[in-house]
């Protein structure tokens, strides 16, 4: 049996591991409302139940009605010994912690409650303590992105602004713009800086119009002397939040304010997004992260890896899950804490075999990355029309279709959110792909002739 320290660590690291997946799955904006400040409490892996702890009766109240069955399955797919996940609310200075994901941040943070009344006075999110450049791993797939973040953190002269970062999801842009704050601020410990999601930007403004208090909202922005918006490419096609937008731009660039601002493609390939801001966006320097090559992967584990003494890991696995998992960095290393999670409460030891038997999911879905692209294409030489339809605005069945069968294969083959792909369809809503992604799981069942037309696009895409 595993010692009671390892169950601890091996609780923390699966939790941090299924946070991580929430965060992806739900959004941004609602994790970080209402499942971030969630810490671990009393487990009895023995009887299988677990606890959480919220910070507030109501808090508690509202994940158990709302989240309490993708908690539920988050423990199981990771840890099967649990089999069932209660929320509680923390009981003052007796708050029954076992072990915090987040034990670094200010305890006021954690407890910041999207609550309407307040949507307009809040103004950023914390900065994650452990996303420093120390903690970050250079390689030559973001050495660019990290020397332009250390230069503009540093606080000299201003040599270019704003900084762009662009790359794909779980790659490092998250890390490097935490990572200017906390070394902006340690070097300039009265500065403001403010880091927000581009979806916490539009909701606060939209909340502030609602409340008629746009100028308090614009002040505190503008006011700051690092602004950090991350995943940019959330407000395509929102006219009023890219107005205010481009306006605090202006305002921070004009004044010699910092700007940081990340999205997960260059400017250049940003759809949905004004012209006038995009030309701001170029204007400063734009840098890019790649995926890691296998040696920055191989170095990110041995890094994470020091940090986990009480993990034994033979450098044989450290290199296979190097090899086998390319997608991104949030994925590796979530892979390697579930790899020790499961050997500390299984009591066995992690060799290839175990690694594999562990991770068999993500091996396969790492086996082959289908894209949007590839979809849409293959699906219109399929159906034999422009792939320019894709994306029109046409709704003739000839078109509209096979446009439904695109978006049900992204659905179903990427990792893709159902606002992503809308944006990638032409800029069409989230609802219109769950419709799609409806409409043709149901005509699968009555058309055969359709089935058959999903199976053959399945297996040429997977192949």
């Amino acid at each position: 049996m595993p010692s009671l320290g390892n169950v601890d660590v091996a609780l923390a690291q699966a939790w941090e591991t299924i946070r991580a997946g929430l965060r992806r799955s739900i959004g941004v904006r609602t994790f970080d409302g209402w499942l971030k400040p969630l810490t671990l409490g009393d487990c009895d892996l023995a009887g299988g139940t677990l606890r959480l702890v919220a910070p507030s009766e109501f808090m508690a109240n509202w994940v158990t009605t709302h989240f309490i069955e993708h908690l539920l399955h988050g423990w199981r797919a990771l840890l099967p010994q649990v089999r069932s996940v209660s929320v509680v609310a923390a009981s003052g200075a007796d708050r029954p912690v076992l072990f915090s994901a987040e034990a670094e941040e200010p305890a006021e943070a954690a407890a910041e409650t999207p609550v309407a009344a307040d949507a307009g006075v809040r103004c950023g999110t914390p900065l994650e303590a452990r996303y420093t450049f120390d903690s970050f791993v250079v390689g030559k797939a973001n050495e660019v992105a990290y020397n332009a973040a250390r230069t503009l953190a540093e606080g000299g002269k201003l040599v270019f602004n704003p900084l762009f970062l662009h790359g794909g999801t779980g790659l490092g842009k998250t890390h490097l713009m935490h990572a200017i704050g906390h070394e902006y601020l340690a070097r300039h410990p009265g500065a403001k800086v403010v880091y927000m999601s581009a979806e916490k930007f539009m909701f606060e403004f939209v909340s502030a119009m609602r409340a008629k208090d746009t100028f308090s909202f614009k002040q505190r922005l503008r006011a700051a002397d690092v602004l950090m918006i991350d995943d940019v490419q959330f407000i395509a096609g929102k006219e009023s939040t890219q107005e205010e937008f481009f306006h605090t731009m202006n305002e921070l660039i004009s004044a010699g304010r910092r700007l940081v601002i990340s999205a997960d493609r260059s400017p250049q390939d940003l759809d949905g997004i004004e012209s006038r801001i995009l030309s701001r966006l170029s204007w400063g320097l734009v840098a890019d992260v790649n995926p890691a090559d296998f040696e920055l992967r191989l170095n990110i584990l041995t890094r994470k890896l020091q940090g986990m003494p009480q993990a034994h890991v033979p450098q044989d696995v450290v290199m296979f899950l190097a090899r086998r998992i390319s997608a991104n960095v949030r994925e590796l290393e979530g892979a390697l804490n579930r790899v020790v999670a499961y050997a500390a409460l299984s009591g066995k030891p992690v060799d290839i075999d175990f690694t594999q038997a562990t991770l068999a999911d993500i091996l396969r879905a790492n086996q082959r990355r289908v894209t949007i692209d590839e979809i849409q294409r293959k699906v219109s030489d399929h159906y034999r029309i422009r792939q320019a339809e894709m994306s029109s605005a046409r709704r003739a069945r000839e078109v509209a279709r096979p446009r439904q069968v695109a978006m049900y294969l992204a659905k179903q083959l990427t990792p893709r959110s159902l606002p992503e792909i809308g944006r990638r369809f032409g800029g069409r809503d989230h609802t219109t792909v769950i419709h799609a992604v409806k409409q043709i799981e149901k005509l699968r069942q009555l058309d055969a002739e359709l089935d058959a037309d999903v199976r053959l696009l399945i297996r040429q895409l997977e192949g």
